[in-house]
This record gives C-alpha cells, sequence and structure tokens, in this order.
C-alpha cells in the first residue's frame, strides 16, 4: 500500500493520525534514505499521541523520550543511525521497558528493532526527484488488522 505525500505538512497530518492510533507497546520502524521525511512524520506521531516536548532528530543522543500528554502513551523517539547494526548498544537502551508506557518509533531500525516485538509497523518513505514523498506501509503481527483502519 502506497500513499503519496506531496508536502511536508502531508507528512506530518499522516503521522498524526497514525499517532492517534498508537498505543503503549507499539513499535513503529520508519525506513528510508536522509532526507526522506522520518523525522518530519515523527512530528505528526508526536502530534497525534498529544505528548509534550520538541521533536528532533535524537541521531546524536540516540533517543528521547517525550512524556506523555492527555492519551497517557509517551513516545520514545530512536535513532539507530549510529548504532550500525551494533544490537548491544540498541539493548543498553532498555527499550522493552520503555514498551510497558510508551509508543516506541524507531528511525533507521529496520533490520534490528524488529526483536522488540513481533507486533510492529514498517513505514517506509522515499523522497522523489520532484519532492513528494512516497509512503509505503509494511505491518506485521497485529498491525496486519490495524492497518486498514489507519488509511480507511
Amino acid at each position: 500500500m502506497s500513499i503519496q505525500l506531496p508536502t511536508a505538512e502531508d507528512t506530518v497530518a499522516f503521522g498524526e493520525s497514525l499517532g492517534r492510533t498508537l498505543r503503549a507497546g507499539d513499535v513503529v520502524l520508519l525506513a528510508g534514505p536522509l532526507g526522506a521525511g522520518k523525522t518530519v512524520l515523527t512530528r505528526g506521531i508526536a502530534a497525534g499521541l498529544g505528548v509534550s516536548g520538541r521533536v528532533s532528530s535524537p541521531t546524536f543522543v540516540l533517543a528521547r523520550v517525550h512524556p506523555a500528554g492527555e492519551r497517557g502513551v509517551a513516545l520514545v523517539h530512536v535513532d539507530a543511525y549510529r548504532l550500525g547494526g551494533d544490537l548491544t548498544q540498541l539493548d543498553d537502551l532498555d527499550l522493552d521497558t520503555d514498551l510497558d508506557s510508551a509508543a516506541v518509533v524507531v528511525e533507521w531500525g529496520e533490520g534490528s528493532a524488529e526483536r522488540l516485538s513481533s507486533d510492529y509497523l514498517v513505514v517506509r518513505l522515499v523522497r522523489r526527484p520532484d519532492d513528494v514523498r512516497e509512503l509505503t506501509l509494511e505491518p506485521h503481527g497485529s498491525w496486519v488488522e490495524r492497518v486498514p483502519e489507519l488509511v480507511g
């Protein structure tokens, strides 16, 4: 399933709709090259969850926790780019503990963060030469049943 996102505002709006569906324990992996819109999408997810704090790429700190808002679900925003596939560093972040009260969004997490849960959603973003983002959803586990609600 592919969705066209012509503007950054469209990317944020899709993120908001995704964020409104997230609950504690959810794992979302964001895949795509630099500049594809992963952090922009995460800003929308944060808005949909109603969490506090400015959303920016956590490249240098690896993970940022945004406290829960009125919906009661926090957001843990991870950037696994610098881990270079080193799963021990991912384990050191203790993300499985965060799953009790937070939704976890992992940029560059494909190939390592899937082990957090058998139920996860891969959101693949590609930036075309005309700056339109193409978003593809790849659901796993319970997400297979949840994705139709998201795009319906």
